[in-house]
């Protein structure tokens, strides 16, 4: 099969998405399908022998951390030539709607799969939240037009069900359950993630650095247990402000971290903290699964198809200090803890990536049969 992949988002950028995309895009070449990505130009031209061609990006000024690619007429011109089977549209908000438009107009079975929940998003930008009915108009005319709409849970499925937009259905989860492991579990990582306190615990979140995380809800949960360190792994729009706001406590910044050092940093804490009810999915609530780390997380409905409380991790109310308080306790419990860790690890072992990108495989067959028979409406 020729697949086309059209995305917001690649390498070298770091995230949910790029992570399950190579991943993907692995799989893909191992099982002799031919890709081509086209992506933001970040430099890169190939990955493991799919051709990535680079869209000239630009900065926004309300958001300069990262590069974003345009619409683009290139992207015509390069589906025209390379006449995939399938594109897939992966979040169309800018770049990837010039696939949508494409796909359409080339006739070519079109896959949009939606990773980032804006409209959550704009709960936390004051002054773009009353764009929120607007930004949901055009996501719906981004989606309408696909043979197949792809989200990441359940509960992100039926809010855009509500929202109007049709043919959903939901891409499982993965991990890499060799390079997030317990082994990986590191002193030297420990006592750099403690500040230097490595009897303390130690709570880790790895991500993006910006506002609708809400990682400004740990800052009572430090100031009232001391004994707690927490490691921010990660970097984005919001360090210098949350850098402020956390200043006094047991929190260390680490930036980015890759590769092995990354999976000593997932292996080396107590818990993963995730305090966000923002998210489509959050890729590393599995990752720290996969690490022998239970996961403290604020409930939203993605998060609470991943994390069983008191079975591979605890869950809180949202914005409630004391619900906060009564779940980092099980860090008082070893027993507890142990059996969360253990529980963690086995619930990732039946996300290998592999099973995931041959769903996605399924997904493409399923969108190319649509399509040849016109089953979508219009």
């Amino acid at each position: 099969m020729k697949i086309a992949i059209v995305t917001e988002t690649f390498l070298p950028s770091t995230d949910g998405i790029v992570t399950r995309l190579t991943k993907a895009i692995d799989y893909f070449i191992r099982e002799g399908h031919e890709v081509l990505v086209i992506a933001p130009d970040l430099g890169v031209y190939d990955y493991k022998g799919a051709k990535v061609i680079g869209i000239k990006p630009i900065t926004f000024p309300f958001y300069r951390y990262r590069k974003w690619g345009v619409p683009s007429r290139k992207v015509y011109h390069e589906l025209k030539k390379f006449q995939p089977d399938v594109v897939h549209a992966v979040n169309p908000i800018l770049l990837a709607t010039s696939a949508v438009k494409a796909a359409q107009k080339l006739d070519i079975p079109l896959v949009s799969s939606y990773h980032t929940h804006l409209p959550k998003y704009l709960d936390f930008y004051k002054a773009y939240k009353p764009a929120k009915p607007l930004l949901w108009w055009y996501i719906k005319r981004n989606h309408k037009n696909a043979d197949l709409n792809l989200v990441t849970s359940q509960a992100i499925r039926e809010e855009l069900d509500a929202q109007g937009i049709e043919r959903l259905d939901v891409i499982p989860r993965g991990v890499d359950v060799d390079h997030r492991h317990p082994r990986f579990r590191d002193d030297k990582m420990r006592e750099w993630l403690t500040g230097g306190k490595p009897s303390n615990k130690l709570l880790v979140f790895i991500g993006r650095i910006a506002i609708e995380k809400e990682l400004h809800k740990l800052v009572p949960l430090l100031e009232k247990r001391p004994d707690i360190s927490l490691a921010m792994v990660g970097d984005g729009p919001a360090r210098a402000e949350i850098e402020k706001r956390f200043k006094g406590t047991n929190t260390v910044f680490t930036g980015f971290i890759h590769g092995e050092e990354l999976s000593k940093a997932f292996a080396s804490g107590d818990a993963f903290i995730f305090p966000s009810v923002s998210e489509t999915l959050g890729l590393v609530i599995l990752e720290s699964m996969a690490s022998g780390l239970p996961v403290i997380a604020a409930k939203s409905g993605p998060t609470n198809e991943q994390v069983e409380h008191g079975v591979n991790g605890m869950l809180f109310e949202n914005e409630n200090i004391e619900s906060m308080l009564e779940a980092v306790s099980v860090l008082e419990d070893p027993e507890h803890l142990d059996l969360l860790r253990r529980n963690a690890r086995k619930e990732a072992l039946d996300f290998a990536w592999d099973k995931t990108s041959q769903r996605l495989i399924d997904f493409y067959m399923e969108a190319r049969n649509r399509h040849s028979v016109g089953s979508k409406t219009i």
